[in-house]
């Protein structure tokens, strides 16, 4: 007698910097989500699709839940506890070297409050002592009520998939929701934006961390096979544009240069990037420069 398919949605919610995309990118086996040491790093919700014989896992990345500060803010907590009410599994994430506080105890309250399996997470057991880690459980324990609970180091690949078997085994006979050749419900021009914009964060993460949005203007795939892209970087401030441009336009052509790898092993062909950078005075304060970056919770 056959084993009945199992599929179905797990998001992976949590403070900011907790490890979300570094674990969804470890179960999937190559980097879909982009990541960085900045806050706010996730602004789009990702959903990657993860095959295992018997079952379909759909991982739902969401932005770090925290105190808003502007618009944008509120549109990213809104779009992470959004999911919490569409998924299967809630997967609340603990990072195993800072201590539980009041911003974890928010998070699990919401967590605590969804009808999903819910499972505890400590991620980064690679970067604490075993009684750091002891630490975190016990006091993660009596934030909400968990059905299970996991020790995982998503960089050096430690229980990673154990999680997966762990949420394959909380799913619900189901159908297979996504082909199996497909590894994420993201457009190329979504993956451009974010990988164009992680690189931003990466090299110029001191003077405009929060204040870039990236959007692809226009992808066109040539007959040679190679891909032609074009994408816009926004800031808030003249002097922002200065330090992404760089001397001689030498930090732009650091990003670019960056970005177009990730695109080249993306997409699978040569790839040509032109960057330009544009001031957007107050952006994040902007319903609709949000809306049309795709940060809104209703995209």
């Amino acid at each position: 007698m056959s084993q009945a398919f199992r599929s179905g949605f797990v998001a992976l919610v949590g403070r900011p910097n907790v490890g979300k995309s570094t674990l969804l990118n470890a179960c999937m086996g190559e980097r879909i989500a982009i990541t960085s040491p900045v806050a706010q790093t996730t602004r789009r919700r990702m959903r990657a699709v993860v095959n295992r014989p018997g079952c379909q896992l759909v991982i739902v990345d969401t932005p770090g839940l925290h105190k808003p500060k502007d618009a944008l803010g509120k549109e990213l907590n809104r779009s992470a506890l959004g999911e919490l009410a569409d998924v299967d599994v809630v997967a609340f994430l603990v990072d195993a070297t800072k201590p539980v506080g009041r911003g974890d105890e928010w998070v699990a309250t919401h967590v605590d409050a969804a009808r999903a399996t819910r499972l505890l997470v400590v991620t980064k057991a690679d970067l604490a002592t075993p009684e750091q880690v002891k630490e975190q459980l016990d006091a993660a324990r009596k934030l909400a009520r968990f059905s299970d609970e996991l020790v995982v180091s998503a960089r050096t690949g430690f229980n990673v998939d154990s999680f997966v078997s762990l949420v394959a085994s909380k799913l619900p006979e189901g159908p297979q929701w996504f082909p199996e050749d497909m590894d994420t419900d993201a457009s190329d021009e979504e993956l451009v934006a974010e990988f164009v914009r992680e690189k931003v964060l990466y090299n110029a993460r001191d003077e405009v961390p929060h204040s870039v949005g990236v959007l692809c203007d226009d992808i066109q795939w040539k007959k040679d096979g190679h891909a032609s892209v074009t994408a816009t970087i926004y800031v808030e401030r003249e002097g922002q544009k200065g330090i992404l441009i760089g001397k001689g336009g030498s930090m732009i052509k650091r990003i670019g240069v960056a970005a177009r790898k990730d695109l080249e092993r993306l997409f699978g062909c040569k790839v040509f990037l032109e960057l330009k950078v544009q001031v957007r005075p107050d952006w994040r304060r902007d319903a609709n420069v949000i809306r049309r970056l795709g940060y809104s919770a209703d995209e």
